[in-house]
């Protein structure tokens, strides 16, 4: 049998040596702004993007890939004879996944075997989805079905939590992004609200100073290292500074150096904004199902 194929989309913001050391396929979503639409894969400095966004008086919007983007990812794999796992952001947030399925369809339709393409909902975005793809590629490097790769990211979902930091709810608020987290809206936009996301932003915690957000991610290192989990990794939104600092910190809480530090990019970002800090712990072996 083929070996299984993982696919995933843009919003993983893994570093680009660890999507490429894995053989991930990535299919990119699209961001709207100062004038153009670009593909995000294309967007390999953010900077620029995120120096407008600051001072931009509408929005920047973004967009899901179509369903053209996934056959173009998927035919080639389906013509090798190659099963897909496909791993996406929450489709609760956003309509991507939902763009796979009917790509999925669309092939069935055409004559491919229901079972050649297994489509997973992370329930997250960003880093935690990217593990869960991880999680995926492992069990296909060990020789697993499309299905035994599915369940692996599953299983690392079922135990993944991440907490993020935002620097403020306005971009949310602009973006419409703002889930169960709508009570804090309003007077709390000046607080720092420490986020997860369950399918949909959720609520955690409000502190009301940068200094109070960054040591609860301390602690939330060192919850989830006491509770187990020996795979760190960190994703920030320009805020250099802070995951050096945050870096530090968790080598001394696990020893160890991350999995991997890394920026989220615009399609997400355009919601979370400038300064926000991101972490989370995991079990490695279910990083290496």
């Amino acid at each position: 049998m083929a070996p299984v194929a993982v696919v995933t989309d843009t919003t993983h913001y893994l570093p680009r040596e660890v999507i490429e050391a894995n053989g991930i396929r990535e299919v990119s979503l699209y961001v709207t702004w100062n004038g153009r639409t670009d593909r995000e894969s294309d967007l390999v400095d953010y900077a620029a993007y995120y120096d407008y966004l600051r001072s931009a008086t509408e929005l920047p919007t973004t967009s899901q890939p179509s369903v053209g983007d996934f056959l173009a990812v998927y035919e080639p794999l389906v013509e090798e004879g190659r099963p897909v796992v496909s791993v996406h952001l929450s489709g609760r947030i956003s309509g991507t996944l939902g763009a796979a399925e009917q790509a999925r369809g669309e092939l069935v339709a055409r004559g491919a075997d229901p079972d050649s393409i297994h489509l997973v909902d992370s329930a997250t975005a960003a880093a935690g989805m990217g593990v869960c793809a991880l999680a995926a590629a492992s069990a296909a490097r060990r020789g697993a079905s499309a299905q035994e790769a599915a369940e692996a990211a599953r299983a690392l979902r079922r135990e993944l939590k991440m907490w993020f930091a935002l620097d403020t709810m306005e971009f949310l608020r602009r973006g419409g992004r703002v889930g169960a987290a709508r009570a804090w809206l309003g007077s709390t936009l000046r607080i720092k609200p420490i986020l997860t996301l369950e399918a949909e932003v959720t609520p955690v915690e409000r502190v009301r100073t940068a200094g109070r957000a960054f040591e609860r991610m301390v602690d939330y290192l060192r919850l989830r290292k006491e509770d187990g989990h020996d795979a760190w990794f960190l994703q920030h939104i320009q805020a250099h500074d802070e995951m050096r600092r945050l870096t530090d910190r968790g080598r001394e809480i696990f020893g160890t150096e991350p999995e991997f530090v890394s920026e989220v990019g615009p399609v997400i970002g355009t919601h979370a904004g400038p300064g926000m800090i991101g972490v989370s712990a995991i079990r490695r072996s279910l990083l290496e199902a």
